[in-house]
């Protein structure tokens, strides 16, 4: 942990954990090839480009339709599969997907940026009956973004055996 840590402000450490967060999903992903991105694994509908694919609409979902209250926001997501969050078509590639990652997350950036973190989003959420804080999105994004690295890191060591080195084996 670095010093400056313990001294920043609560709203930098969300944001640059987040932050850290959306980098690592790029990083996980940066450098497949299109054949293993696109590879299921296993019984589930996805691969490591439908997560990324699944992300970009998250970003957008939370920040651009709950927070802000806009309708008609893009989303990457074919509404007509069961899993169409993670379905991926023709004219994807993966430099189009990070690219389209990327974009949202300025986008989500520069929304909540004009926000407090008391303040509540536009529109009510579903699941959750009520309107939470900015403060509750950004936890949200932390614990979904870092969900879906794992995710990612089980995928690169499936694909291709990338494993990342966290350190040494007792953790320091």
């Amino acid at each position: 942990m670095q010093t400056d840590e313990l001294t920043r402000s609560e709203r930098d450490l969300i944001e640059s954990r987040l932050d850290g967060c959306r980098a690592e999903v790029v990083r996980k992903v940066a450098g497949l090839p299109w054949d293993l991105a696109t590879r299921r694994l296993g019984s589930s509908a996805t691969s490591a480009a439908g997560v990324l694919k699944h992300l970009t609409d998250v970003e957008r979902w939370w920040f651009r339709h709950y927070l802000e209250g806009e309708a008609d926001v893009p989303r990457r997501t074919r509404e007509e599969t069961p899993n169409g969050a993670f379905d991926l078509n023709d004219q994807d590639t993966l430099d189009d997907l990070i690219a389209d990652y990327q974009v949202a997350c300025e986008e989500s950036r520069e929304r909540a940026s004009v926000h407090d973190l008391s303040d509540t989003t536009a529109r009510v959420v579903d699941w959750l009956g009520l309107r939470p804080t900015l403060r509750w999105v950004y936890l949200h994004m932390i614990e979904e973004t870092a969900r879906h690295n794992g995710h990612l890191d089980i995928y690169r060591e499936l694909l291709d055996d990338q494993v990342d080195d966290y350190g040494t084996v007792d953790g320091r």
